[in-house]
């Protein structure tokens, strides 16, 4: 499995938030001066944040978007989920997939159930506030 640059970008982008947290709305123009990611491919991710309530947007000249939850309430694995789909390795593990015929006899679906599993075990427990913390730890110069 791979992220995209889309999911590693609204992953920056949701830290950029978290870190800049002083109450106000942060711009997307700002966000992209800091992490260097174009300006045009920022509003295209953060309209998805914004359609699926994980960010809101204020409107005018004090305007930007700004966190709906708390840091803490985000999983890397929610923002990856809304930014790439399936995490899952093979399409047999993907959620509302049907029962692959050959699942009783497949001896590599026990190596891709175990690889899901564990992909899961660390993006579901990893919150936005832990990376804001690693970021913290080493001086918020971090790298996704």
């Amino acid at each position: 499995m791979k992220i995209s640059t889309r999911g590693r970008y609204a992953l920056r982008m949701m830290l950029d938030m978290a870190l800049a947290d002083s109450g106000k709305p942060v711009r997307v123009k700002e966000i992209a001066e800091r992490q260097e990611i174009s300006e045009k491919y920022m509003e295209q991710i953060m309209s998805i944040l914004n359609k699926a309530g994980f960010v809101r947007s204020v409107r005018g000249p004090q305007g930007g978007y700004f966190l709906t939850r708390k840091p803490e309430e985000y999983t890397v694995g929610m923002i990856l989920r809304l930014t790439e789909g399936s995490l899952s390795p093979v399409d047999c593990l993907d959620e509302g997939a049907e029962n692959c015929p050959r699942q009783e006899s497949c001896v590599t679906f026990i190596l891709w159930k175990q690889l899901n599993d564990a992909i899961r075990g660390v993006v579901d427990k990893v919150t936005l506030q832990d990376l804001v913390d690693w970021s913290q730890v080493q001086g918020q110069d971090y790298c996704i």
